[in-house]
């Protein structure tokens, strides 16, 4: 295990956090979650009937010490969470909506989390990004000031740490998006003992070439120091004059960030999703995530090809940013 989950295991450790696995029959997850109840750094809760998951368990030979397991079909609170839901969402969903929607695992879990009975949640290793993002966004919803979610990498390599943003949420993000994610980033870079330096990229350095792309992200810049005025922060910057000492005196002397940048903010998926699959192919960095910023409460996205350490690592992270 990499320095970068044994420092956030002993975040966690001892605060007693519950997570909630909406895909408690997926033999990753029930491996994941047994290890973290044996552990008892989280607590873990799954979501099947408990015949059906302790057959499972069995099947794989591990312990369901420390793990509960709740059935939406006999949950005794589950008139409460259907009033609730209604409420919720103020006019989009009736009663006899709002029953069939919570048997889905993924609303069922979401509105645990929304009930204050689980403190995060993990789910994605048999289900699309969109169902498990979409009830976080309807439910659970976006901070006080903040208007979406976005998903970031932590990029690990030994001892280095890098916040790589947004390469998983917004296709073709705007400048409002852009600064958004550049102040929810440096947040996130926090938990995981980064101090943010944030550097806006572009194809472009300090107004080397000039297009609506460039401009787009100098205007992100301007937004994201109104919003959080103590940001370490600066662009647009092509990466090498982000990340290299030497480039940057050449190409941006005057700049705030000196090549010494640890968050970057890519102008747009595209850029992302290619930028972190280089490092993590060809750099050989350890990709962590995406890690989803922006919500009320933690809810992360698994990729369907995840091992049980995969879900093990993002539970550890889910309960951090719960912290």
């Amino acid at each position: 295990m990499s320095n970068l989950f044994e420092e956030v295991k002993s975040q966690v450790s001892g605060k007693n956090k519950s997570i909630v696995f909406p895909e408690g029959l997926d033999e990753r997850i029930i491996t994941a979650a047994s290890r973290l109840g044996k552990e008892g750094i989280i607590q873990p809760i799954l979501i099947g009937s408990p015949d059906q998951v302790q057959k499972k368990a069995d099947e794989l030979s591990v312990d369901l010490e420390g793990i509960t397991v709740l059935d939406p079909n006999s949950y005794e609170k589950f008139d409460e969470m259907v009033q609730q839901f209604v409420e919720r969402r103020k006019g989009k969903a009736t009663e006899e909506d709002a029953r069939k929607m919570l048997l889905d695992e993924n609303y069922f879990g979401t509105m645990l989390i929304y009930m204050n009975e689980a403190d995060g949640l993990v789910s994605g290793a048999a289900h699309s990004t969109a169902d498990t993002v979409r009830p976080a966004l309807q439910i659970i919803k976006t901070k006080e000031g903040v208007k979406r979610t976005s998903g970031v990498f932590i990029m690990v390599r030994e001892d280095e740490k890098y916040v790589f943003a947004d390469c998983a949420i917004n296709i073709a993000p705007d400048s409002e998006a852009l600064a958004e994610i550049a102040v929810e980033s440096a947040v996130t870079a926090k938990l995981f003992g980064v101090d943010p330096k944030v550097a806006m990229l572009s194809f472009s350095t300090k107004g080397s070439a000039k297009s609506p792309e460039t401009e787009k992200v100098v205007e992100a810049l301007q937004l994201a120091k109104e919003k959080d005025p103590s940001l370490v922060i600066d662009g647009e910057f092509q990466f090498d004059a982000a990340f290299v000492p030497s480039v940057a005196e050449k190409k941006a002397p005057d700049a705030v960030i000196k090549g010494d940048a640890n968050v970057f903010v890519f102008p747009s998926l595209e850029a992302g999703n290619i930028g972190y699959k280089i490092a993590q192919r060809l750099g050989g960095f350890e990709a962590v995530g995406p890690i989803l910023q922006g919500l009320n409460k933690p809810v992360n996205d698994l990729s369907r090809g995840c091992s049980a350490e995969d879900v093990y690592n993002l539970a550890l992270i889910t309960a951090a940013q719960a912290l």
